[in-house]
């Protein structure tokens, strides 16, 4: 049968539709609470750089762990830590080859009311404070390493009544910025995030870093992921100039 030339365009743009959608892919991403606001943003850059899709679940990265360890249905791995990872890697969970730091942590003393730039440790020791929230150390980096720099500085045995522990370094941040907690240690990225609730509310200050351990966070390609080509573009499209200048944006740093 001779066709058109209409019927040979129409049959011309049915293949590209079919070929679009058949290389487009979905990927499923389990992500560190902390850095929700950012890959939330990269994953819509992705979307419409690349036609992929990413759909993401957050939560603490010990928790997000034992999901992957009970056959969790997750692509990748982004976790807020580097041994994490690693052991997702040593359990025969993850691809060797695909791990790296794509983001380092910062971590902050956030109050809605008090002034915690100029007298932060004046603060944390005051007895009218209550409570402050800090993320599970158990399960969340964050909580890790504020009570190491707690330890480190001396403090902990004082405020160790006060602490009141977040699922995650996400909950320890709504404690505090509802004023359930006074103080809260939390990610530098809920504060600078630009619709943060904290944007224009209260003081944080910067916790030095070298009063705790690098915060590195680290991702892996989990092996049910190894053959997803959404799930390897989206490897390679956050280590890319754009997605990078997100993850600066949100106040983390890409280490070298």
């Amino acid at each position: 049968m001779k066709l058109t030339l209409c019927h040979r365009l129409y049959v011309l743009s049915l293949t590209l539709f079919m070929t679009s959608n058949t290389l487009a892919a979905e990927t499923t991403i389990a992500v560190a609470a902390n850095f929700t606001k950012t890959i939330e943003e990269i994953g819509q850059a992705f979307a419409q750089d690349t036609e992929h899709k990413a759909r993401f679940s957050f939560g603490p990265t010990g928790k997000l762990f034992a999901q992957i360890s009970n056959g969790a249905p997750f692509d990748l791995f982004f976790a807020a830590n580097e041994k994490t990872p690693k052991a997702a890697i040593e359990k025969k969970f993850a691809i060797k080859d695909s791990y790296f730091i794509y983001a380092q942590g910062a971590l902050a003393l956030y109050s809605a009311s008090l002034p915690v730039a100029t007298q932060k440790q004046t603060i944390l020791t005051h007895s009218k404070i209550r409570f402050i929230s800090v993320a599970n150390p158990k399960t969340a980096p964050y909580g890790t390493q504020a009570i190491h720099y707690l330890k480190k500085t001396g403090l902990y045995d004082t405020v160790k009544p006060k602490l009141v522990n977040g699922e995650s370094v996400a909950h320890a941040f709504q404690y505090a910025i509802t004023g359930n907690a006074q103080l809260g240690f939390v990610a530098l990225s809920h504060l600078i995030d630009p619709i943060s609730p904290a944007k224009n509310k209260g003081e944080y200050w910067v916790i030095p870093t070298s009063d705790y351990e690098p915060i590195n966070q680290a991702a892996v390609m989990l092996k049910r992921g190894e053959n997803n080509s959404a799930a390897q573009a989206f490897l390679n499209y956050i280590q890319s100039d754009k997605a990078q200048a997100i993850i600066k944006k949100y106040g983390y740093s890409i280490p070298k």
